[in-house]
């Protein structure tokens, strides 16, 4: 997607104001304008397009009761006609306006052949046009890379994807691919991937200064997921190319840590597989020794995204990092409790947990803490084996889960699992329906504060 926010430019006249501030332009105005607004029966909310004299555009005005909003301009941007739109508003609100202006315009138009052109807004500064791209950029990657059909978005595309971010950046990649993962004893990524064509890898990228406090994003690349032996209905897998939205989030969240230039060492390790199915796919009663030495009796191979992050979080152990956050698009269970727009996190850190509250209510992007109930872990025991990767109930399952991943880490680090939807199911301000990110803007926030404070 080209910029459409740029500075240092002249465009049409774009006033923001709440319902009090335009009571007051109002008042203000000659005659010629507020005729046009009666006889157009402006409401005094939403956008109103005014022409001069001539009949030309001379100006637009927006009115929003929540003019604090991040998404105050998610739809105002695709209802005006192409052109230059110079931004009159408080600087606390360039940001959330160029910001949302950005991410309303936002197409999923790879496989399309005739795009329409999109409004221009022009905003005060430099610095603004740039901060706002960053993020549109970064929410922008993580939509992409969900929406991609699974054909052209399989391990070695997202392998592909984060080779691209290491060059631009100066970061440092490894892929360990194939039978590799068993040479270098990641065996229950190798599992779940080695029924498909498409090889089974470990993405693992590294930036910063290696003196720098140590941070490691962890997210689950199922690129496909048709259930594997345990074959989800149709209706199941139709969505299921997002199931690799745990490292899309990563990836988005990793392109806004480094464009910021945040101190921190940054390590993002994707374990990338198609949970396909072919004469040796796993098999439901298998047992696995995991990479670290805990024995897994597979009870549902359906529950393969655990599998894949639980390899990828004992290797992330390694560096005894500062901070391990993990992204996963992991449970239904966890859409029923918190709906598809709610993301839900655990932790195990009571101070990392409440600033992650915190920066998602402070940068309209919320976040909701769920318990780390230890009784329930019972419920992944096998009598065969330490653990079973399915809960002997669907109760709680998203609890169970997580419960699951958090024996992968070791007791020392600050640990927290975000299980998110990937995927807006209905259309609003700024959000199409389709690949989203959720939560990245909340963690970014916090890391910000911690680290550059």
């Amino acid at each position: 997607m080209s910029k459409l926010i740029i500075s240092g430019a002249s465009g049409i006249p774009l006033l923001i104001f709440n319902n009090d501030s335009y009571n007051t332009w109002r008042e203000q105005q000659a005659p010629r304008v507020t005729n046009w607004l009666d006889n157009t029966k402006y409401s005094g909310t939403g956008a109103s397009l005014i022409p001069n004299a001539e009949g030309e555009l001379e100006q637009v005005i927006f009115v929003s009761k929540s003019d604090d909003s991040y998404w105050l301009c998610g739809d105002l941007v695709n209802q005006l006609p192409a052109g230059q739109y110079e931004l009159h508003a408080p600087d606390a609100q360039i940001h959330a306006a160029a910001f949302s202006w950005g991410l309303g315009a936002y197409k999923f138009d790879r496989y399309k052949q005739n795009t329409k052109e999109l409004p221009v807004l022009i905003v005060p500064t430099q610095a603004q046009a740039d901060e706002a791209n960053k993020f549109i950029r970064a929410v922008s990657l993580v939509r992409d890379l969900v929406n991609t059909p699974a054909a052209d978005m399989m391990p070695q595309h997202l392998g592909d994807t984060m080779t691209e971010m290491a060059n631009e950046f100066g970061a440092e990649i490894k892929q360990i691919v194939g039978d590799e993962l068993l040479e270098q004893n990641y065996p229950t990524i190798h599992m779940v991937g080695r029924a498909s064509d498409n090889q089974p890898r470990l993405i693992d990228l590294t930036w910063g200064d290696e003196s720098a406090p140590k941070l490691t994003l962890v997210g689950k690349g199922v690129c496909f997921d048709s259930g594997g032996l345990d074959l989800k209905p149709g209706s199941g897998m139709r969505l299921m190319k997002k199931d690799m939205g745990g490292a899309a989030h990563v990836i988005g969240l990793a392109q806004l840590i480094m464009a910021h230039n945040l101190p921190v060492r940054l390590r993002v390790l994707v374990p990338a597989v198609e949970n396909a199915v072919s004469a040796n796919a796993f098999r439901p009663g298998d047992i696995i020794t995991t990479r670290k030495g805990i024995t897994v009796e597979i009870d549902n191979t359906d529950a393969e995204g655990r599998l894949v992050l639980c390899d990828a979080l004992a290797e992330a152990n390694n560096d005894k990092p500062e901070l391990m956050i993990d992204f996963a698009t992991l449970t239904g269970a966890m859409r029923i409790a918190l709906g598809t727009e709610l993301p839900g996190f655990f932790s195990n850190d009571e101070a990392v947990a409440a600033g992650f509250t915190a920066s998602g209510l402070k940068v309209d992007d919320p976040v909701w803490r769920m318990p780390l109930h230890k009784p329930y872990l019972d419920l992944t025991g096998s009598d065969i084996a330490d653990l079973a990767n399915c809960a002997k109930t669907p109760f709680g399952g998203a609890i169970t889960a997580a419960l699951y991943l958090e024996e992968f880490v070791d007791k020392d680090i600050s640990w927290s699992h975000f299980d998110v939807m990937a995927y807006n199911v209905r259309k609003l301000p700024g959000r199409p329906v389709g690949g989203e990110a959720f939560g990245i803007r909340a963690v970014f926030d916090y890391l910000q504060n911690r680290f550059q404070a």
